[in-house]
């Protein structure tokens, strides 16, 4: 990670995100994550605590094409989002890493073990574990990373929606031995085939239009997202605006 873009360091270079995650796992290093995505930002520029959380991530990605739009325009670079999904299925299609499965609920679990072994057959065998519902400071933190150090995965794939999930990895850290964190939320709902939610068509996908499609899916969790990250969006504009021309002053 090099810059940082509205307060958080993202890296946008899909390789070196890759190189990043597969050489803590060649390594049998430990980390997470982050998906930055409108709402994972609105908090993070609201609370400071949190902004460290996602900066002290192995490394970020932007989950959210208009988002990687609008930074392309203010910096003048050529900057595409890694989305969510696109890397989860990727690593999953890898066949090659050990992988347990946290979070959601049994029933979505279930689905995604079906699912996930038609590709990768191993993943039959790995741990799909629920979490109970509670606040993240209220997780045992020690019983869970001692259930995930017994197998020591190589991805630990972490599904409990944002921000909550990475705070829980930022918990967690300390106890785990080994293992990559990644917090996906919903990517468990889109590949399990249970229930309504979906990923966004690849049509609406590439003309910058899935977030809609996730407002109409989920309006009532997602809708006021989305308002909250308008209503600070032109601030964080200004300010990256304000910071690119400091940064181009001291390098004149």
């Amino acid at each position: 990670m090099k810059s940082p873009y509205f307060k958080v360091y993202i890296e946008f270079n899909k390789e070196k995100v890759d190189e990043i995650i597969q050489t803590t796992i060649a390594k049998k290093g430990k980390g997470y994550v982050c998906s930055m995505e409108s709402n994972n930002w609105t908090v993070a520029n609201k609370e400071p605590e949190f902004a460290k959380v996602v900066n002290g991530a192995l490394v970020n990605i932007c989950d959210g094409s208009v988002i990687a739009k609008i930074l392309s325009l203010i910096h003048k670079k050529n900057l595409s989002s890694y989305v969510g999904a696109d890397l989860f299925i990727k690593y999953v299609r890898m066949c090659k890493y050990k992988q347990f499965f946290l979070g959601n609920k049994k029933e979505v679990l279930e689905g995604l073990r079906r699912k996930l072994s038609k590709i990768d057959p191993s993943i039959n065998e790995s741990s799909f574990e629920e979490l109970p519902f509670k606040n993240v400071e209220e997780f045992d933190y020690p019983a869970i990373a001692g259930m995930i150090n017994k197998e020591k995965p190589d991805i630990i794939w972490v599904s409990l929606g944002a921000p909550k999930q990475e705070l829980f990895m930022y918990y967690l850290l300390p106890h785990l031995e080994q293992g990559v964190m990644f917090g996906f939320g919903a990517i468990f709902n889109f590949y399990s085939g249970v229930g309504k939610i979906r990923r966004a068509p690849r049509f609406l996908r590439n003309i910058y239009l899935e977030w809609m499609f996730r407002a109409y899916n989920e309006p009532s969790k997602n809708i006021p997202r989305y308002y909250r990250f308008m209503k600070i969006l032109p601030r964080l504009i200004i300010e990256e605006l304000k910071s690119k021309k400091e940064s181009n002053n001291k390098s004149s």
